[in-house]
């Protein structure tokens, strides 16, 4: 497909980014934004813009149907999610696929495979990659996560299962801190992601985050 315009649901840097790679590719943007980003690069940068709500996250940059709605208004062609809010909603990929506009990242199938990070874990470990200790499954409440970090030993970290860059993450270094944090981490997570799952790894450090980006062109060269 031929993409002529690209909505851009994120702000920031990461908007500025997709603006300019776009103008580069002689391709047409539209940038969706809060009421608190409206005097933002990123805005200003865009060939067409639209307010789609208050500055919380939650009522504006995460609300999948308000941002579908600027895509048909605006005949956009592809979404750029960015990373964080709807980058990695199952929900969101499979609503652009069905409205047959080009979400631009990973399949609604992947997504679903490795969104969730407790998932993610379950399938390295079935191909019989090593993973870092911690719960098996969603932590449900304090006194399950008090055991499960008993069993691991201090200190842990509490993660969200759903959502990324780097919210819902919690270092803990003792069962006090943990009984201090396990609701108010839940409710970041909830509000970050609507999804206030948590499970438990085990805080290993010194160590070296390495991460590696596969690009891949949708036609089966990556």
């Amino acid at each position: 497909m031929n993409i002529k315009k690209v909505l851009i649901a994120n702000r920031g840097e990461i908007a500025v980014r997709i603006i300019r790679a776009c103008k580069e590719l002689g391709i047409k943007t539209v940038i969706v934004y809060s009421e608190a980003d409206r005097e933002s690069l990123g805005v200003k940068l865009a060939d067409e813009k639209v307010c789609i709500g208050k500055g919380p996250p939650q009522e504006s940059y995460l609300l999948a149907s308000r941002i579908l709605s600027t895509c048909e208004i605006t005949n956009s062609d592809a979404v750029h999610p960015g990373y964080g809010f709807l980058a990695e909603s199952t929900d969101f990929a499979d609503a652009c696929e069905e409205m047959k506009i080009v979400f631009i990242g990973p399949t609604s199938e992947t997504i679903r495979l490795f969104g969730d990070k407790l998932e993610a874990k379950k399938l390295a470990k079935k191909y019989g990659l090593k993973v870092i200790p911690g719960s098996e499954d969603v932590v449900k409440d304090e006194k399950e996560a008090k055991k499960i970090a008993k069993e691991i030993g201090y200190p842990i970290i509490l993660k969200a299962c759903a959502g990324g860059g780097g919210k819902g993450m919690k270092l803990i270094k003792d069962e006090e801190e943990l009984l201090n944090s396990f609701s108010a981490v839940r409710l970041e997570v909830k509000n970050a992601f609507f999804d206030d799952r948590l499970y438990i790894e085990k805080y290993l450090a010194p160590v070296r985050h390495i991460e590696f980006q596969i690009l891949g062109d949708g036609k089966g060269g990556v």
